[in-house]
Parts: C-alpha cells; sequence; structure tokens
C-alpha cells in the first residue's frame, strides 16, 4: 500500500513538474520577438544593456571561475573582492565541502533585509556552473558565452527567455538583483528592462560586439 501510494505522489509531482514546465516556457514564448525583426545594430544597443547587467557584481559576483571562490561587494563599497570568511564554493558549488552557503544564505521568498544582513532568494543559494564564468570576463567574452548552447545550459534565444521567466517564478537570483536590500547597488533598470533586451537582442541574432 506505502509503495503504490509513493508510486502515485511520485507520478503527481512529475505532473506537476511538467505542468509548471510548460506554463513557464509558454511565458518565456510570450517575451520573444519574430527572428530577424530587429535590426543587427539594435541587438547590438540591446546587448550594452544587457552587459551593463551582467557586468554588475549583482551579477557577475557569483558567476566565478573552478576555483569557486565566490566575490562580494560590502555595502558602501564599490570593489569587488573575495568574500569574508574564508568561504569556497568547493565542487558542489554550493560549499558542501567547506561551509555550506545556506549556513547563511537561507531559502526564502521574502523581501530582503538591508545590508548587512545576508541575502537570500526563493531557491537554494549556490554559484553558478563552472561554464558560466562572468567575473573578470569582457563583455565581448560573456556574449560569446550566453549564444553558446554549450555554454549556456543547452539554451537557443527563446530558452534564454524562458531561463529569466522560470526564475522569477521561484523568486530566484535573477530577479532578486533588483531587490537586494536597502544599503545595496543594483543593476540598470528593472528585471523587465533585461527581458525586453534580452527578446531585442535574440530577435536580432544574438549579435556580439567585436
Amino acid at each position: 500500500m506505502r509503495r503504490t501510494t509513493l508510486i502515485a505522489l511520485t507520478f503527481a509531482s512529475s505532473s506537476i513538474l511538467a505542468l509548471m514546465g510548460m506554463v513557464m516556457a509558454k511565458d518565456g514564448a510570450k517575451d520573444a520577438l519574430p527572428p530577424g525583426s530587429v535590426s543587427s545594430a539594435a541587438g547590438l544597443q540591446a546587448w550594452k544593456r544587457i552587459e551593463a547587467v551582467v557586468t554588475h557584481p549583482r551579477c557577475a559576483n557569483c558567476h566565478v571561475d573552478a576555483k569557486a571562490i565566490p566575490i562580494w561587494t560590502p555595502a558602501g563599497e564599490s570593489k569587488p573582492r573575495v568574500h569574508g570568511m574564508n568561504i569556497h564554493g568547493g565542487e558542489s558549488r554550493i560549499g558542501a565541502e567547506t561551509i555550506p552557503c545556506s549556513t547563511c544564505h537561507v531559502t526564502s521568498t521574502t523581501p530582503n533585509d538591508p545590508a548587512p544582513a545576508p541575502l537570500h532568494a526563493g531557491i537554494d543559494w549556490q554559484l553558478a556552473p563552472v561554464e558560466f564564468i562572468w567575473f573578470g570576463k569582457s563583455g565581448a567574452e560573456i556574449c560569446a558565452q550566453l549564444k553558446d548552447p554549450e555554454r549556456n545550459g543547452g539554451r537557443d534565444a527563446d530558452g534564454l527567455l524562458d531561463h529569466l521567466r522560470h526564475d522569477a517564478s521561484l523568486s530566484g537570483f535573477i530577479p532578486r538583483a533588483w531587490a537586494p536590500g536597502a544599503g545595496r547597488t543594483t543593476p540598470p533598470g528593472t528585471f523587465e528592462d533585461h527581458v525586453k533586451d534580452m527578446a531585442l537582442w535574440g530577435a536580432a541574432g544574438q549579435p556580439c560586439p567585436d
């Protein structure tokens, strides 16, 4: 009886997740623009705005290399530096080998508290996958990475929009960049501006600067 119940619950959970995936994909599709409907010049202008977001410390500080050492920019400072307290993400990228990120960065959908309280999000805190290195990279290098399915999670232009909407539905890291708690800087524009720029860039063929 217990096994039957477990199978039923597993099937129900899988169905719910599949339905959520379809809904989120549809939400991302609403943002997409017809391919070729945006000029390359306009796409490059959109990329400049995207670049200002993805290179901002609020976004880039956790997109680090295989050394897995997170970067932070303390409130009141403008320059990034190595995370305090000798924090190390390890191979797991969540600090499982040393001090888990979740020790301080709890999973919560409540608004972020003012600095210096630790940031939190609606999903478990972790470093971005090592393939997604942004910190220390130029805008052109990040552009090439974002449009490369082998380094962006297998996503095409529409898939990147789905990723943004999926993260937002979970109150994840991306929308939280614009709501980090009082006393912290935010990327330029808004989350919705970022989605629109990604749609423009995608429709223009994802042009990158030289």
